[in-house]
């Protein structure tokens, strides 16, 4: 499923910026640059220089003239020529620089994902709360920097790449990364799609119009993998939104129920989803 139907406060929109900052060297820098997609955690930005993960700068909205500090998550496009594409976030939630009400996360809704990251340096894997812009930065360059409790310092993490136990807890209490899903079909789709422990809300409509409002367990390009005690059956057709966010439009996307497992001592299952090819 493309990205863009994947999220669901993302506005795809261009305001001119101007980008203050300092370089590897502690020279101040001042350039002009442009968003592309806003959302309520910051914006994916175009810039004509290198910028590095972790680093904070100063944008000013060059229509609103209203500036506010943000912290650059990292790239989510090759650097080329033409300069490069980078996700930046709020250093305080509270900003809002682009003159845009977003929807607020609703009291009691699990609207925020949260990945199971793994860090690069220790080994430490952690169920971590992430920001759609991170989100996006795993999805393109796979890498974030983040704080790490056992190393002490600021490390790279990437989504965790161990296996556990398809019905047991993962890390500080997720769901194991290695329950069925779409991937785990025979053949060729096992190869297809690398599957990542991230959960998303999730909206589930079956033809009958039934309708359920859950999370995801983990998510690959080809579909994802989610908990219910309703009975659906695999090959059933589904309508699914994921993320969803019932304060805003959504964008369904054809489906399919295409694996269950039963979680033994529960009425739950695991199931897998699978986009179909026609909804991408």
């Amino acid at each position: 499923m493309e990205k863009e139907k994947r999220r669901s406060d993302r506005i795809l929109l261009t305001i001119p910026l101007s980008i203050q900052g300092k370089d590897e060297n502690g020279q101040p820098f001042q350039l002009d640059a442009q968003t592309s997609i806003l959302n309520r955690h910051g914006a994916r930005i175009r810039v004509n220089r290198r910028l590095h993960a972790g680093e904070i700068v100063r944008i000013t909205n060059l229509v609103g003239r209203r500036s506010s500090d943000f912290r650059v998550v990292g790239p989510v496009a090759p650097f080329t020529r033409r300069g490069g594409e980078y996700g930046v976030e709020y250093v305080d939630q509270t900003e809002n620089i682009w003159g845009i009400q977003f929807p607020p996360a609703l009291s009691g809704e699990a609207t925020e994902p949260t990945a199971l990251l793994e860090c690069r340096k220790c080994g430490q894997v952690r169920l971590s709360p992430v920001s759609l812009v991170e989100v996006e930065v795993l999805e393109t360059s796979g890498i974030l920097k983040k704080q790490c409790e056992s190393c002490g310092v600021v490390s790279l993490w990437s989504y965790a790449e161990h296996r556990t136990g398809a019905s047991g807890a993962g890390a500080q209490g997720g769901v194991a990364s290695g329950a069925a899903g779409p991937s785990d079909a025979p053949g060729r789709e096992r190869r297809r799609h690398r599957r990542v422990s991230l959960q998303l809300p999730v909206r589930i409509c079956d033809y009958d119009g039934n309708v359920e409002i859950t999370r995801s367990e983990n998510i690959s390009k080809g579909g994802f993998c989610f908990i219910s005690e309703t009975p659906y059956e695999v090959g059933e057709g589904v309508m699914v939104t994921c993320p969803y966010n019932s304060k805003v439009q959504n964008i369904e996307v054809r489906a399919r129920i295409a694996s269950r497992r039963e979680i033994e001592g529960t009425p739950a299952r695991v199931y897998g989803v699978q986009f179909l090819e026609s909804s991408r």
